[in-house]
């Protein structure tokens, strides 16, 4: 029991800061945007997975913001990758139809003004009483963080 314990907490002392609310996980780092987010991308890949889609949030918001009259700077940068994996998909799917809301995946990678970390994060599953479902949705959970952890 204490070698288990020693190496939870090892583990755990590795991993960059990790932070968890009901929507969200957030992992934060330090260093170049452009290289932890070429890591991100090519974490995703190296998993076998396509990105469908990339999405320049902070661009988005830079240039809605001007219409909206919004002055406040939200990300120096911010993308999305989505992507999906078949196999959990399917599993998540079968368990419940309706669980086709979550997909695809989505990890986030971004920067504020005046904050010199870099951040990756991604979209919580909610609680379900499904316990088929609850297993999808946790391996999905831990494919994300493990793409995230790669990157890092």
């Amino acid at each position: 029991m204490k070698k288990l314990f020693a190496a939870c907490v090892l583990f755990c002392l590795s991993l960059p800061a990790l932070a968890a609310d009901a929507h969200s996980v957030q992992f934060k780092t330090q260093g170049d945007f452009q290289y932890i987010r070429d890591s991100l991308e090519s974490a995703i890949e190296g998993k076998g997975l396509k990105i469908n889609h990339t999405n320049l949030i902070a661009g988005m918001l830079e240039r809605t913001g001007k219409d909206l009259g919004a002055t406040k700077q939200v990300f120096t940068h911010g993308e999305q990758f989505e992507f999906c994996s078949a196999a959990l998909s399917r599993t998540m799917m079968e368990a419940d139809p309706h669980a086709i809301s979550m997909c695809p995946y989505i990890i986030s990678v971004y920067a504020m003004p005046g904050d010199p970390a870099i951040y990756l994060s991604y979209r919580k599953p909610g609680p379900t009483g499904n316990p088929a479902l609850q297993k999808a949705f946790d391996d999905i959970e831990k494919l994300l963080t493990e793409i995230i952890q790669d990157a890092l």
